[in-house]
Order: C-alpha cells, then sequence, then structure tokens
C-alpha cells in the first residue's frame, strides 16, 4: 500500500514535469514570436509571466523534498527524486532565455528594418523536438531516447554556427545596424543555451538509470 502511494506520488511529479516543460517552450516559442512580430507588449507579457514558472519549479522541488522525507528512498527511487529536481532547474533556467528573447524583442522595437532570420525559427524547431525526446526519456526512463539528445544538440550547434557567421558578415555590410544584427546573435546564443539544458536533462536520465553520470557532449 505504500509502495503504491509512492508510485501514485511519482507519477505526480512527473506530471508536474512535464507541464513545465510544455510551458517552458510554450513561453519560448512566444517570445520568438513577439520577435518576429515586432510585438512588445507580447514579450513584456512573457516576462511579467516568468514568475510563474519560477514558482512552479519551487512547487516541483518541494514535492519531491517531501516525498524523500515521506518515503525515505534508496537507490533508483532516491535519484528519482534528485533527478526531478535537477530537471526542473534546468526548465527554470531554459525559461529565463524566452525572457532574454523578449528582452531582445524589446531592445529592436516596433519599427526597426531588420530582417529576421527564419533559421532561428528552424534552430528552435529542432530545440523543441529535443525537449519531446527528453520528456518521453524521462517519463519512460529510456536511456536509448536520451543518447539522441546529442546528435540533436549538434546539430542546433551547427545551425547556431551557421546563423552567427551570417550575422557577421551581415554588420560588414550594414555596420549601422551593427546594435540591432548582434541582438539576432544573442537570440540564436539563447536556443543553443536552451538546448545545451536539455541535453543535461539527458545526462540526468542516464545517471537515473545506470547510477552513474554520463557526458552526452563527448
Amino acid at each position: 500500500m505504500i509502495r503504491g502511494q509512492f508510485h501514485e506520488d511519482m507519477d505526480q511529479l512527473k506530471f508536474s514535469i512535464k507541464k513545465l516543460a510544455v510551458e517552458t517552450v510554450n513561453a519560448f516559442e512566444e517570445a520568438l514570436d513577439a520577435l518576429y512580430t515586432q510585438d512588445i507588449d507580447k514579450a513584456k507579457k512573457i516576462i511579467e509571466q516568468d514568475d510563474q514558472l519560477d514558482r512552479k519549479e519551487l512547487e516541483i522541488n518541494e514535492q519531491a523534498i517531501l516525498l524523500i522525507a515521506k518515503q525515505q528512498p534508496v537507490a533508483t527511487d532516491l535519484r528519482r527524486m534528485i533527478v526531478a529536481i535537477k530537471i526542473s532547474a534546468d526548465l527554470e533556467r531554459m525559461a529565463d532565455h524566452a525572457v532574454n528573447v523578449s528582452k531582445s524583442a524589446i531592445h529592436l522595437g516596433e519599427a526597426h528594418d531588420i530582417s529576421i532570420p527564419p533559421a532561428l525559427r528552424e534552430m528552435f524547431g529542432v530545440a523543441k523536438e529535443m525537449v519531446d525526446t527528453a520528456t518521453k526519456a524521462f517519463e519512460s526512463e529510456d536511456i536509448s531516447l536520451a543518447r539522441l539528445l546529442a546528435e540533436m544538440d549538434d546539430k542546433v550547434d551547427e545551425m547556431y554556427g551557421q546563423i552567427t557567421r551570417e550575422m557577421l558578415e551581415l554588420t560588414a555590410t550594414n555596420p549601422q545596424k551593427i546594435q540591432h544584427i548582434m541582438q539576432m546573435a544573442y537570440v540564436a546564443r539563447y536556443i543553443e543555451r536552451f538546448a545545451d539544458h536539455i541535453t543535461n536533462i539527458g545526462e540526468y536520465i542516464f545517471y537515473l538509470v545506470k547510477g552513474q553520470t554520463f557526458d552526452l557532449n563527448e
């Protein structure tokens, strides 16, 4: 009966993490949309709503800590609690990058005449797939899925390099727009960091299943 309650509580914890992951992706997508549409009001709203995601991270931590106190888990069960706390922390930092993108949108303003590279959306599309893969890997504790994150992260890194090179070339021909162009490079960096946090989640899943650390970036 006690074991059954533990599994029920663990399922609730996994659900909370999955929900935070979805809301984090949504926040970043909305931030990118604000950037492309030059919607300053939307960008400001995303920044204001970040506190809600911060609170949800704390709630997940409290759930995990309470479960540790009640059940006093060991071995894999304890690692499940530790990993839940680590994943929620990375999701919160990913949401912070949505705030950074929103700040870039505000910095650019409503009247800039800079064309936002479509590659930024494409780059985030890969990162979004990574979140979906990481979520499934965590739910099923599947290291084969977690291992896929390394290849996907390499693709994001490659796209980041390409976008950065294009932005540098653009500054050479448009020196008067260098501050605006650099904002595009910053956004690409925020997406790259977003993906790095997902890779961290993959490493946590290896730790959960294998009981040892594993570097997916090797």
